[in-house]
């Protein structure tokens, strides 16, 4: 079972953690614009289980587009980290993955866009992401928690507090309390 194990760290600007990444000589990957839609059967049951259905779009600022992702996550898993299934496959064509997905009875539930410029550090990757109305966060992600809790700790996120909510129920939480629409979530909106 593959197996996505992250921390999530909340900041108030990037700058920093991009400083700290050259100076551990960091790899540079991409930064790209997401546009990620999330489906759920009609009774929302994928959700409300802790589960996610999502299909990724990703938009490069060099124009050099990363293949569409169709991700299922499971339930998460106790730990201290955010760790929880995750099976992924890649595409060449968004438009029909969605298609797929909703022939077999799947609604898109909720869109949002993410600014994101992803770095690798040792065995991790990790994420500078911007989401609309929420702000900047870290994440990183790696094959174990201490693999991750290393990168953290070089980063200088050792002592801080983690968060442990999707950007899918934080957006939704937000949403929800200052009355906007929570099925389509851009930076434009």
């Amino acid at each position: 079972m593959p197996v996505e194990v992250e921390a999530k760290i909340k900041v108030d600007s990037h700058a920093a953690v991009l400083e700290r990444l050259s100076s551990l000589r960091a790899m540079r990957i991409c930064r790209v614009l997401e546009t990620n839609h999330i489906f759920d059967n009609p009774d929302r049951s994928l959700l409300s289980s802790g589960r996610g259905l999502r299909v990724r779009i990703c938009l490069a600022e060099d124009g050099n587009d990363p293949p569409t992702t169709l991700t299922y996550k499971g339930p998460r898993i106790q730990g201290p980290l955010k760790t929880r299934e995750e099976i992924e496959i890649a595409t060449d064509d968004g438009e029909a993955c969605k298609e797929l997905v909703e022939a077999l009875g799947f609604v898109e539930v909720l869109c949002f866009e993410k600014r994101r410029e992803t770095w690798r550090l040792g065995d991790c990757t990790v994420e500078l992401d911007e989401v609309p109305h929420l702000g900047r966060y870290v994440e990183i992600e790696g094959p174990d928690e201490a693999a991750v809790v290393q990168a953290q700790r070089a980063l200088g996120f050792g002592d801080c507090q983690t968060v442990r909510q999707s950007y899918i129920s934080l957006l939704v939480e937000h949403c929800r309390k200052n009355g906007l629409a929570i099925d389509r979530i851009t930076f434009a909106s």
